[in-house]
């Protein structure tokens, strides 16, 4: 059995890239999703203590196309492609192609060692990064303001009240995600590499991919998120 985690469920540490091997510290949960994955991870090493077959993958943030929700990262991609990214904050990522990332789990279910966990991720990235990343695919300019953390704190307080009270529609600024911006999210995948040769396809080319199919996919794109994206020729 492969149980799906998350990296939310390692700690972060300020001097190197976390591992499989690192403490979780419960105040890091700043929110429902990870409190559930946290709890759930731990049901699941029960239920391997007591003898089920189990390996846990811990995917970082995948990124690439077919992202119809969009999800968080896609989102960035999204803002960024409308020009809604003024400025952006000192923040970091570890990214990894999501084809990468989905092979990954049917290489721990063929090659995982019963009981172990393992990052699926690729590449450690500032904010600032993938948005020069991004840049260089598009010819959209990269925001060059860093934003204060107190300032995005605020801002997240009110885009959650304005949600909860008012539109009933996702904030634009979560307040959830900008508690974890204050950290890096920089994780070490090299024993899922060593282990069960997970793909390292670059991150960029995953970036291009996804770009491409908001492009492509733009009327739906647009439904989903309710802003217009720009054609080509902008």
């Amino acid at each position: 059995i492969v149980y799906t985690s998350t990296v939310g469920c390692i700690v972060l540490t300020c001097s190197k890239p976390a591992n499989e091997e690192t403490t979780f510290e419960t105040s890091l949960l700043c929110n429902d999703y990870k409190r559930s994955k946290y709890l759930a991870e731990g049901v699941a090493r029960e239920f391997c203590r007591k003898g089920l077959p189990l390996v846990i993958v811990n995917p970082s943030t995948p990124v690439g196309p077919r992202d119809i929700k969009p999800t968080p990262t896609g989102k960035i991609i999204v803002d960024f492609l409308n020009r809604r990214m003024p400025a952006y904050l000192d923040t970091g990522l570890n990214l990894i192609d999501v084809k990468d990332c989905a092979r990954g789990h049917i290489l721990a279910e063929k090659k995982g060692v019963v009981g172990e966990r393992y990052i699926l991720g690729n590449q450690n990235m500032s904010l600032r990064e993938i948005l020069l990343a991004l840049e260089k695919i598009t010819g959209i300019k990269a925001p060059s303001i860093k934003i204060p953390y107190g300032i995005a704190y605020a801002a997240g307080w009110v885009c959650e009240a304005v949600s909860d009270y008012i539109t009933g529609k996702p904030p634009a600024v979560p307040l959830a995600g900008v508690k974890m911006a204050k950290h890096y999210m920089y994780f070490d995948s090299s024993k899922a590499v060593r282990d069960l040769g997970l793909p390292q396809h670059p991150v960029a080319e995953a970036l291009a991919q996804a770009v491409n199919w908001f492009m492509e996919n733009k009327d739906d794109s647009e439904r989903k998120t309710g802003v217009a994206f720009p054609s080509r020729n902008e």
